[in-house]
């Protein structure tokens, strides 16, 4: 059984995930991963999800607002043993939901080319692929994704 928690990025279960995700993008984003990792800092989120299977933590992820309507999702990331498993869509899910709660009527995110598990992930979850957006524009090897909330429609 999995249990979803609630929690902020002071959560140690989430910070010791995320230290095991960015040993993982390190080698997968090779030169590129000092330009990617500038803006994943955690130091300040207030809404992230931390999964846990036999009370043991399996993954994790986040969201921060990006605009008055929509969140990014960050962080995403579940450990190599609970992969496929259906965990990181009920990680997801339990962010979209939270992000619905609070009125929000989209999730924006984005992830790199190289990583084909979660381009993958991303469009079996609905997540469409829109123009890259703020700091990712122009660049090549990032891939933005946007899924509306509430059935909402863009305005």
């Amino acid at each position: 059984m999995i249990k979803l928690v609630r929690t902020n990025s002071e959560n140690s279960d989430f910070i010791d995930l995320v230290k095991q995700l960015d040993a993982y993008l390190k080698i997968t984003d090779g030169d590129e991963h000092d330009f990617y990792n500038q803006f994943n800092s955690i130091d300040k989120l207030n809404h992230t999800v931390v999964a846990y299977r036999e009370n043991q933590p399996v993954g994790c992820g986040a969201f921060k607002e990006f605009d008055k309507t929509s969140v990014e999702v960050k962080r995403m990331f579940t450990s190599s043993e609970a992969r496929e498993k259906g965990i990181a869509s009920l990680i997801l899910k339990e962010l979209e939901d939270w992000a619905a709660e609070l009125n929000y009527s989209s999730c924006v995110l984005e992830t790199g080319i190289r990583q084909v598990e979660a381009v993958q992930f991303y469009k079996k979850n609905l997540y469409n692929i829109i123009p890259n957006y703020g700091q990712y524009i122009g660049v090549e090897n990032s891939l933005c994704f946007e899924k509306f909330l509430k059935n909402e429609k863009r305005q």
